[in-house]
């Protein structure tokens, strides 16, 4: 089904509501969609489809159902069970309602993963101009790869001044020793280009519900104050 009338209210360039929007990149797999549902503290997208290809699925406060923008800037209702069946190159964005209160600061966008090999970058390119931030997701076993870094540095610059950086999946990584030589090698390499780098274990995270101890154990502490900061950071710029 296709709405009819004035799309504007569902245009990722409209502004209106002067709320900054992150975008969560990284490879396929790299932890971004767990990110998501941790951080706004429910499941934004069904468990089957959740490793399917999808389109930048743009999440934001309200209780308006799901819809999908074509290419052609046309508006359609979406069912969230078959998003298996959505062409990514023929789909600009998804667009999702929760309400987590974390939406009433900021917007998020869960962009496909850079990896994939069957995905264009046309399917993030002209959605990536119209966020503020990002929020990138590496794993620590394998983290920041080539591939990763020279997407990285296609970005717009002043995205990249104000981002952070995730080592997830820290804990695969037992020795402290182990852990310290990955951060170190990170730090050097991006050299100073995140505002923040954080490691984190995104499963522990999940699974630490409001211990506070866990949480911090997890990494997710750390990660929260950093987010704080930056959304402060761009309520600034925003106004």
């Amino acid at each position: 089904m296709t709405y009819a009338g004035d799309t504007s209210q569902f245009e990722i360039s409209n502004r209106s509501t002067g709320k900054p929007r992150i975008a969560l990149m990284g490879e396929f797999s790299a932890g971004k969609s767990t990110l998501c549902n941790l951080i706004l503290g429910e499941t934004v997208l069904p468990t089957k489809v959740t490793a399917t290809r999808l389109p930048p699925v743009w999440v934001a406060k309200g209780d308006t159902g799901p819809i999908r923008m074509d290419r052609s800037g046309q508006i359609h209702e979406v069912d969230l069970d078959g998003l298996d069946r959505i062409r990514p190159d023929n789909t600009r964005y998804i667009k999702v309602h929760k309400s987590a209160e974390l939406l009433d600061l900021c917007d998020f966008v869960d962009m496909p993963g850079i990896s994939d090999p069957n995905m264009s970058s046309l399917a993030w390119d002209d959605v990536i101009v119209e966020t503020d931030a990002v929020i990138w997701c590496t794993h620590a076993t394998q983290a920041w790869r080539q591939s990763e870094a020279a997407a990285w540095q296609s970005l717009p610059e002043k995205i990249r001044d104000r981002s952070l950086l995730l080592l997830t999946r820290i804990d695969k990584l037992i020795a402290e020793r182990d852990r310290t030589r990955v951060l170190r090698r990170i730090e050097q390499e991006t050299a100073g280009g995140f505002r923040g780098i954080y490691p984190i274990s995104l499963t522990d995270a999940m699974a630490a519900g409001e211990d506070p101890d866990l949480l911090r154990d997890a990494g997710a502490e750390a990660f929260a104050n950093g987010l704080v900061a930056l959304l402060s950071d761009l309520g600034s710029l925003q106004r």
